[in-house]
């Protein structure tokens, strides 16, 4: 399914090209302990942790600096 207008699909996914996301701050926090091998991203939105890539309808593309 599109997004009218947009050309990009219904869900993208949640990663590091969100402007919302960031690696958390607490190291290790999901139990990885190496930004290599995170599973979960602060939600800057949700004001929470949510899993790396899991659907997100509300991801907004990080501006290039």
């Amino acid at each position: 399914m599109k997004r009218a207008g947009t050309g990009s699909t219904l869900f993208d996914f949640c990663d590091l090209a969100c402007e919302y996301a960031e690696i958390p701050k607490e190291t290790g926090i999901d139990g990885s302990g190496s930004c290599r091998t995170f599973i979960a991203l602060y939600c800057n939105r949700k004001k929470m942790l949510v899993h790396k890539n899991h659907p997100c309808s509300k991801k907004l593309p990080r501006k290039k600096h």
